[in-house]
C-alpha cells in the first residue's frame, strides 16, 4: 500500500532574504561579542519519580567562587514528556531564558498534552549566582493526544516551538512571542508522529510513520516557521549540539533523488 501524499498548509511560499552588511576588514575593527555573565555556569535537571517532577541545581563558577548555587523543583506533572531552554537574553548581569515542559499525562484523563513555559532568571555577581525559576504560562494542546504509552518529540529554533506525540497524525508549531498554535500535517490515511528534528540554522523536519516498515513521510519546515516542502520518507536533521538516537528514527524506502530539481524563486 502506497500512502497518498497531500499538501498541508505548509505549501511552498516565495520569500526574500535579507542579507545583513558586514564590516570590512579593511580600516575597521571587527568587535567581537561580549561573554555571556552566565557562561561558567550549567543547569542540570533530573527527575526522582517518574518525571512527575523535574528537579534542577545550578551549578559552575564565577570569578571569584566555584560550586554549585541554587536548586528548585517544577512541577508537579502527570508525566514529562519532553523539555528545553530557550535562548538567553543577558541585560548587564542577569540573564533570563524560557524553560519549556510538555506534560503528556495531565487531565483526569491523563491523555491531554500540555505545554508549561517557566522564566529562569540569574542574577550573577563576582561571587554567586542567584537563580529564580517562576511559572509564566500554561497551554493546552488540544490536537496532541498523549497518555502512558505516548512519546513525545519536540525541537525548536530561535522564533518556534514544535511539539508531537507518537499517539497523533499531527504536530502543533507554537510562536514563542505570543504562544499562538497552528498544525502541522496532512497525510492521508493519518500517519502519527515518530520524530522532529532540528539543525544549527533552525530547519526542523517533522516525520511521520515508518514504524515496522509503515507508511512514513515528513514536513521540512524553514526559520521563519513557513513550509519548505513536504513528500514520503522517513527524513530527519542533524545539528553540532546533540546526536540523533537512531531508537525512535524508523528507516525509509524513499529515495531522495527522484525529489532533487531547482526553480526560480
Amino acid at each position: 500500500m502506497t500512502t497518498q501524499i497531500y499538501r498541508s498548509r505548509f505549501l511552498v511560499r516565495i520569500f526574500g532574504f535579507t542579507l545583513g552588511m558586514f564590516a570590512s576588514a579593511y580600516g575597521q575593527n571587527i568587535v567581537l561579542p561580549t561573554t555571556a555573565p552566565d557562561s561558567t555556569l550549567y543547569t542540570s535537571y533530573y527527575s526522582e519519580n517518574g518525571y512527575q517532577n523535574i528537579s534542577w541545581v545550578v551549578c559552575g563558577s564565577t570569578q571569584q567562587t566555584e560550586g554549585c548555587y541554587g536548586l528548585g523543583i517544577l512541577g508537579p506533572f502527570g508525566r514529562v514528556g519532553a523539555l528545553m531552554e530557550g535562548n538567553p537574553s543577558a541585560t548587564g548581569n542577569t540573564v533570563t531564558r524560557s524553560v519549556y515542559v510538555v506534560d503528556i499525562e495531565s487531565g483526569s484523563g491523563g491523555t491531554d498534552v500540555t505545554l508549561y513555559v517557566y522564566k529562569k532568571t540569574d542574577t550573577v555577581t563576582s561571587s554567586y549566582d542567584t537563580t529564580t525559576v517562576i511559572l509564566t504560562n500554561t497551554m493546552s494542546l488540544p490536537p496532541l493526544t498523549g497518555g502512558s504509552e505516548a512519546v513525545c518529540s519536540m525541537a525548536a529554533n530561535s522564533r518556534y516551538l514544535f511539539i508531537g506525540t507518537n499517539q497523533s497524525p499531527v504536530a502543533v508549531e507554537i510562536k514563542k512571542s505570543n504562544l499562538s498554535a497552528s498544525e502541522i500535517g496532512g497525510f492521508s490515511p493519518p500517519i502519527n508522529v515518530t520524530s522532529i528534528t532540528a539543525d544549527q540554522y533552525g530547519y526542523i523536519i517533522v516525520t511521520f510513520g515508518g514504524i515496522n516498515g509503515g507508511e512514513s513521510g515528513n514536513v521540512q519546515i524553514g526559520p521563519n516557521g513557513e513550509g519548505e516542502g513536504d513528500g514520503g520518507g522517513a527524513w530527519f536533521l542533524l545539528n553540532t549540539v546533540m546526536g540523533v538516537s537512531t531508537t525512535s528514527l524508523p528507516t525509509s524506502p524513499y529515495i531522495p533523488t527522484e525529489r532533487l530539481g531547482v526553480r526560480p524563486k
